[in-house]
Protein backbone atom coordinates (compact mmCIF):
# COMPACT_ATOMS: atom_id res chain seq x y z
CA UNK A 1 0.00 0.00 0.00
CA UNK A 2 1.25 3.49 -0.86
CA UNK A 3 1.50 5.90 2.04
CA UNK A 4 1.65 9.66 1.63
CA UNK A 5 3.86 11.81 3.84
CA UNK A 6 2.43 15.32 4.12
CA UNK A 7 5.07 16.85 6.33
CA UNK A 8 8.04 16.04 8.54
CA UNK A 9 9.51 17.85 11.51
CA UNK A 10 12.46 17.62 13.87
CA UNK A 11 13.80 19.13 17.08
CA UNK A 12 17.11 18.87 18.93
CA UNK A 13 17.83 20.39 22.35
CA UNK A 14 19.94 23.54 22.56
CA UNK A 15 22.69 22.08 24.80
CA UNK A 16 25.75 21.17 22.69
CA UNK A 17 28.22 18.50 23.78
CA UNK A 18 31.42 19.20 21.85
CA UNK A 19 34.42 16.92 21.57
CA UNK A 20 36.34 19.52 23.56
CA UNK A 21 33.82 19.18 26.41
CA UNK A 22 34.27 15.40 26.41
CA UNK A 23 38.04 15.84 26.40
CA UNK A 24 37.72 18.04 29.51
CA UNK A 25 35.93 15.18 31.30
CA UNK A 26 39.31 13.38 31.31
CA UNK A 27 37.98 10.06 30.03
CA UNK A 28 40.86 9.27 27.70
CA UNK A 29 39.55 10.84 24.53
CA UNK A 30 40.07 13.93 22.37
CA UNK A 31 38.73 15.51 19.21
CA UNK A 32 41.22 13.75 16.92
CA UNK A 33 40.45 10.31 18.40
CA UNK A 34 36.68 10.78 18.11
CA UNK A 35 36.67 12.26 14.60
CA UNK A 36 39.04 9.60 13.28
CA UNK A 37 36.95 6.69 14.58
CA UNK A 38 33.33 7.82 14.31
CA UNK A 39 33.36 11.21 12.56
CA UNK A 40 31.32 12.97 15.25
CA UNK A 41 32.16 16.54 16.32
CA UNK A 42 29.07 17.58 18.31
CA UNK A 43 25.88 16.16 19.74
CA UNK A 44 22.83 17.71 21.44
CA UNK A 45 21.61 16.85 24.93
CA UNK A 46 18.57 17.38 27.11
CA UNK A 47 20.91 17.31 30.11
CA UNK A 48 22.67 20.49 31.30
CA UNK A 49 26.43 20.49 30.73
CA UNK A 50 27.04 21.28 34.40
CA UNK A 51 25.16 18.12 35.39
CA UNK A 52 27.25 15.96 33.06
CA UNK A 53 30.48 17.68 34.09
CA UNK A 54 29.77 17.32 37.81
CA UNK A 55 28.28 13.82 37.94
CA UNK A 56 29.34 12.12 34.69
CA UNK A 57 25.80 10.73 35.00
CA UNK A 58 26.97 8.21 37.62
CA UNK A 59 23.36 7.40 38.54
CA UNK A 60 20.98 7.25 35.56
CA UNK A 61 18.02 7.51 37.94
CA UNK A 62 19.11 11.01 38.93
CA UNK A 63 19.23 12.09 35.29
CA UNK A 64 15.43 12.02 35.16
CA UNK A 65 15.18 15.06 37.43
CA UNK A 66 17.96 16.91 35.60
CA UNK A 67 16.42 16.65 32.12
CA UNK A 68 15.42 19.94 30.51
CA UNK A 69 12.78 18.25 28.33
CA UNK A 70 10.52 15.23 28.56
CA UNK A 71 10.20 12.90 25.59
CA UNK A 72 6.78 14.42 24.96
CA UNK A 73 8.26 17.94 24.99
CA UNK A 74 10.70 16.98 22.23
CA UNK A 75 8.04 15.16 20.22
CA UNK A 76 5.66 18.11 20.52
CA UNK A 77 8.14 20.48 18.92
CA UNK A 78 8.91 18.09 16.07
CA UNK A 79 5.19 17.42 15.54
CA UNK A 80 4.36 21.13 15.40
CA UNK A 81 6.88 21.57 12.57
CA UNK A 82 5.45 18.56 10.74
CA UNK A 83 1.89 19.88 11.10
CA UNK A 84 2.92 23.31 9.82
CA UNK A 85 4.67 21.82 6.81
CA UNK A 86 1.70 19.56 6.11
CA UNK A 87 -0.69 22.49 6.34
CA UNK A 88 -3.17 20.61 8.49
CA UNK A 89 -4.65 21.27 11.94
CA UNK A 90 -3.99 19.05 14.92
CA UNK A 91 -7.75 18.40 15.08
CA UNK A 92 -7.40 16.45 11.83
CA UNK A 93 -5.07 13.85 13.41
CA UNK A 94 -6.97 10.61 14.02
CA UNK A 95 -4.16 8.43 15.40
CA UNK A 96 -0.89 9.06 17.27
CA UNK A 97 1.94 6.51 17.22
CA UNK A 98 5.15 7.20 19.11
CA UNK A 99 8.39 5.30 19.60
CA UNK A 100 11.74 5.47 21.35
CA UNK A 101 14.83 3.38 21.97
CA UNK A 102 14.66 4.40 25.63
CA UNK A 103 11.10 5.32 26.69
CA UNK A 104 10.96 7.49 29.79
CA UNK A 105 7.48 6.18 30.67
CA UNK A 106 6.61 2.48 30.91
CA UNK A 107 2.85 2.94 31.34
CA UNK A 108 0.89 4.29 29.56
CA UNK A 109 2.19 4.53 26.00
CA UNK A 110 4.30 7.64 25.52
CA UNK A 111 2.05 8.47 22.57
CA UNK A 112 -0.58 9.37 25.17
CA UNK A 113 1.70 12.08 26.56
CA UNK A 114 2.56 13.34 23.07
CA UNK A 115 -1.16 13.63 22.29
CA UNK A 116 -1.75 15.37 25.65
CA UNK A 117 0.99 17.90 24.91
CA UNK A 118 -0.56 18.65 21.53
CA UNK A 119 -4.15 18.51 22.83
CA UNK A 120 -5.05 15.82 20.32
CA UNK A 121 -7.94 13.49 21.12
CA UNK A 122 -7.24 10.28 19.22
CA UNK A 123 -6.21 6.65 19.78
CA UNK A 124 -2.57 6.40 20.94
CA UNK A 125 -0.04 3.60 21.02
CA UNK A 126 3.70 3.03 20.81
CA UNK A 127 5.73 1.15 18.22
CA UNK A 128 9.32 0.76 19.39
CA UNK A 129 11.98 -0.90 17.27
CA UNK A 130 15.14 0.80 18.55
CA UNK A 131 16.87 2.77 15.79
CA UNK A 132 14.57 1.25 13.14
CA UNK A 133 11.46 2.76 14.74
CA UNK A 134 10.53 5.32 12.05
CA UNK A 135 10.51 2.87 9.16
CA UNK A 136 8.92 0.17 11.30
CA UNK A 137 6.08 2.57 12.10
CA UNK A 138 5.62 3.23 8.38
CA UNK A 139 5.70 -0.51 7.71
CA UNK A 140 3.00 -1.15 10.30
CA UNK A 141 0.77 1.51 8.75
CA UNK A 142 1.34 0.03 5.29
CA UNK A 143 -0.18 -3.25 6.50
CA UNK A 144 -3.40 -1.64 7.72
CA UNK A 145 -6.70 -1.36 5.83
CA UNK A 146 -6.82 2.20 4.37
CA UNK A 147 -10.62 2.22 4.62
CA UNK A 148 -10.37 1.78 8.39
CA UNK A 149 -7.59 4.30 8.94
CA UNK A 150 -8.14 7.96 9.85
CA UNK A 151 -7.26 10.50 7.20
CA UNK A 152 -4.11 11.63 9.00
CA UNK A 153 -1.76 9.83 11.39
CA UNK A 154 0.98 11.44 13.46
CA UNK A 155 4.08 9.32 14.07
CA UNK A 156 6.93 10.49 16.33
CA UNK A 157 10.34 9.20 17.33
CA UNK A 158 11.90 10.67 20.48
CA UNK A 159 15.30 9.96 22.01
CA UNK A 160 17.07 11.19 25.15
CA UNK A 161 19.95 8.77 24.94
CA UNK A 162 22.48 11.03 26.67
CA UNK A 163 20.66 10.33 29.94
CA UNK A 164 21.50 6.62 29.48
CA UNK A 165 25.23 7.28 28.94
CA UNK A 166 28.09 6.63 31.33
CA UNK A 167 30.20 9.76 30.91
CA UNK A 168 33.25 8.03 32.33
CA UNK A 169 33.19 5.57 29.39
CA UNK A 170 34.56 7.04 26.17
CA UNK A 171 33.26 4.15 24.05
CA UNK A 172 29.64 5.22 24.49
CA UNK A 173 29.80 8.84 25.70
CA UNK A 174 31.23 9.99 22.37
CA UNK A 175 28.45 8.53 20.24
CA UNK A 176 24.98 9.63 21.26
CA UNK A 177 22.80 12.72 21.15
CA UNK A 178 19.17 13.62 21.82
CA UNK A 179 16.38 14.65 19.48
CA UNK A 180 12.97 13.97 18.01
CA UNK A 181 11.35 13.62 14.62
CA UNK A 182 7.75 13.47 13.43
CA UNK A 183 5.76 12.80 10.28
CA UNK A 184 2.17 13.33 9.15
CA UNK A 185 1.11 10.24 7.20
CA UNK A 186 -2.01 9.37 5.22
CA UNK A 187 -3.12 6.33 3.23
CA UNK A 188 -6.00 8.23 1.63
CA UNK A 189 -5.02 11.86 1.02
CA UNK A 190 -2.36 12.40 -1.70
CA UNK A 191 0.79 14.44 -1.04
CA UNK A 192 4.00 15.29 -2.89
CA UNK A 193 5.90 12.50 -1.09
CA UNK A 194 4.96 8.81 -1.31
CA UNK A 195 6.38 5.92 0.70
CA UNK A 196 6.32 3.36 -2.10
CA UNK A 197 7.67 0.26 -0.42
CA UNK A 198 8.36 -0.60 3.17
CA UNK A 199 10.18 -3.58 4.63
CA UNK A 200 11.07 -4.49 8.22
CA UNK A 201 12.97 -7.53 9.48
CA UNK A 202 14.59 -8.79 12.68
CA UNK A 203 17.21 -11.29 13.77
CA UNK A 204 16.24 -11.99 17.42
CA UNK A 205 19.38 -14.10 17.90
CA UNK A 206 21.16 -10.75 18.24
CA UNK A 207 18.73 -9.33 20.79
CA UNK A 208 21.47 -8.98 23.41
CA UNK A 209 23.90 -7.08 21.14
CA UNK A 210 22.40 -3.64 21.94
CA UNK A 211 20.88 -3.07 25.39
CA UNK A 212 19.47 -0.36 27.62
CA UNK A 213 18.23 -2.08 30.74
CA UNK A 214 15.80 -0.32 33.04
CA UNK A 215 17.72 2.18 35.24
CA UNK A 216 21.00 1.15 33.64
CA UNK A 217 23.44 2.36 30.99
CA UNK A 218 23.47 1.77 27.26
CA UNK A 219 25.72 -1.11 26.21
CA UNK A 220 26.52 -2.83 22.94
CA UNK A 221 28.84 -5.28 21.25
CA UNK A 222 30.38 -2.52 19.17
CA UNK A 223 32.27 -4.53 16.57
CA UNK A 224 29.47 -7.03 15.96
CA UNK A 225 26.90 -4.25 15.61
CA UNK A 226 29.11 -2.24 13.26
CA UNK A 227 29.66 -5.19 10.92
CA UNK A 228 25.93 -5.96 11.03
CA UNK A 229 25.10 -2.33 10.22
CA UNK A 230 27.42 -2.19 7.21
CA UNK A 231 26.13 -5.49 5.82
CA UNK A 232 22.42 -4.80 6.26
CA UNK A 233 22.62 -1.20 5.08
CA UNK A 234 24.42 -2.23 1.90
CA UNK A 235 21.93 -5.02 1.29
CA UNK A 236 19.00 -2.67 1.88
CA UNK A 237 20.29 -0.05 -0.52
CA UNK A 238 21.08 -2.61 -3.22
CA UNK A 239 17.60 -4.13 -2.82
CA UNK A 240 16.07 -0.69 -3.37
CA UNK A 241 18.13 -0.27 -6.55
CA UNK A 242 16.95 -3.67 -7.79
CA UNK A 243 13.31 -2.82 -7.15
CA UNK A 244 13.64 0.51 -8.96
CA UNK A 245 15.42 -1.15 -11.89
CA UNK A 246 12.60 -3.68 -12.20
CA UNK A 247 10.19 -0.75 -12.30
CA UNK A 248 12.25 0.84 -15.06
CA UNK A 249 12.87 3.97 -13.00
CA UNK A 250 15.60 6.38 -14.06
CA UNK A 251 14.94 8.87 -11.29
CA UNK A 252 17.89 10.23 -9.27
CA UNK A 253 18.32 8.14 -6.11
CA UNK A 254 19.32 9.74 -2.79
CA UNK A 255 20.38 7.89 0.35
CA UNK A 256 19.81 8.42 4.09
CA UNK A 257 20.98 5.76 6.52
CA UNK A 258 20.98 5.31 10.26
CA UNK A 259 23.18 8.01 11.79
CA UNK A 260 25.26 5.86 14.12
CA UNK A 261 28.75 6.47 12.79
CA UNK A 262 29.93 8.67 9.92
CA UNK A 263 32.74 6.24 9.03
CA UNK A 264 30.22 3.39 8.63
CA UNK A 265 28.05 5.57 6.38
CA UNK A 266 31.08 6.53 4.31
CA UNK A 267 31.97 2.86 3.84
CA UNK A 268 28.44 2.07 2.69
CA UNK A 269 28.39 5.02 0.30
CA UNK A 270 31.76 4.06 -1.16
CA UNK A 271 30.90 0.38 -1.64
CA UNK A 272 27.48 1.18 -3.10
CA UNK A 273 28.93 3.96 -5.31
CA UNK A 274 26.62 6.62 -3.89
CA UNK A 275 27.75 10.11 -5.00
CA UNK A 276 28.46 12.48 -2.08
CA UNK A 277 25.86 14.96 -3.33
CA UNK A 278 23.16 12.28 -3.02
CA UNK A 279 24.11 11.13 0.48
CA UNK A 280 22.61 13.21 3.30
CA UNK A 281 23.67 12.82 6.93
CA UNK A 282 23.84 14.78 10.19
CA UNK A 283 25.71 12.45 12.57
CA UNK A 284 28.80 14.69 12.46
CA UNK A 285 26.94 17.50 14.27
CA UNK A 286 24.15 15.67 16.14
CA UNK A 287 25.59 12.26 16.99
CA UNK A 288 23.55 9.07 17.01
CA UNK A 289 19.99 10.05 17.91
CA UNK A 290 18.66 6.50 17.71
CA UNK A 291 15.22 6.13 16.15
CA UNK A 292 15.06 9.88 15.49
CA UNK A 293 18.26 9.95 13.42
CA UNK A 294 17.14 8.95 9.91
CA UNK A 295 13.84 10.90 9.96
CA UNK A 296 15.63 13.96 11.38
CA UNK A 297 17.98 13.99 8.38
CA UNK A 298 15.02 13.72 6.01
CA UNK A 299 13.23 16.54 7.84
CA UNK A 300 16.32 18.79 7.80
CA UNK A 301 16.50 18.36 4.01
CA UNK A 302 12.73 18.28 3.42
CA UNK A 303 12.75 21.22 1.03
CA UNK A 304 15.97 20.17 -0.71
CA UNK A 305 14.80 16.94 -2.33
CA UNK A 306 13.88 17.90 -5.90
CA UNK A 307 10.64 16.78 -7.57
CA UNK A 308 11.30 13.65 -9.61
CA UNK A 309 13.78 12.03 -7.22
CA UNK A 310 13.63 8.94 -5.01
CA UNK A 311 15.10 8.52 -1.55
CA UNK A 312 16.36 5.18 -0.20
CA UNK A 313 15.94 5.27 3.59
CA UNK A 314 17.75 2.30 5.14
CA UNK A 315 18.14 1.82 8.90
CA UNK A 316 19.44 -0.76 11.35
CA UNK A 317 18.93 -1.05 15.09
CA UNK A 318 18.87 -3.14 18.21
CA UNK A 319 16.85 -6.29 18.15
CA UNK A 320 18.70 -6.78 15.83
CA UNK A 321 16.44 -5.04 13.31
CA UNK A 322 16.69 -3.50 9.87
CA UNK A 323 14.19 -1.69 7.68
CA UNK A 324 13.98 0.22 4.43
CA UNK A 325 11.60 2.33 2.38
CA UNK A 326 11.57 4.29 -0.85
CA UNK A 327 10.27 7.85 -0.57
CA UNK A 328 9.26 9.28 -3.93
CA UNK A 329 9.25 13.06 -4.27
CA UNK A 330 6.89 14.60 -6.76
CA UNK A 331 5.07 17.89 -7.23
CA UNK A 332 2.40 19.11 -4.85
CA UNK A 333 -0.97 17.47 -5.70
Amino acid sequence: MTLYIHGMGHFNPEVVITNKFLEELDIGTNDEWIVERVGIRERRSALPLDYIRTTKNRDVREAESALLYTNADLAQRAAEMALARAGIRKEQIGLVISGSSAPRILCPAEASFVAKQLQIEAPCWDVNSACSTFLTQLHQLSLMDPAKMPEFVLITQTEQLTSAMDYSDRSSATLFGDGAAAAIVSARVPARVKALWTHAQSDPAGADKVLIRRTSYFSQDGRAVQMFAIKRTREGYEKVKEQLAEEGSERPLYFVGHQANLRVLEQVAQRCEIPPERHFSNVEWFGNTGGASCPTVISQHWEKFPPGCDLAAVVVGGGLTWARSVLRFGSAP
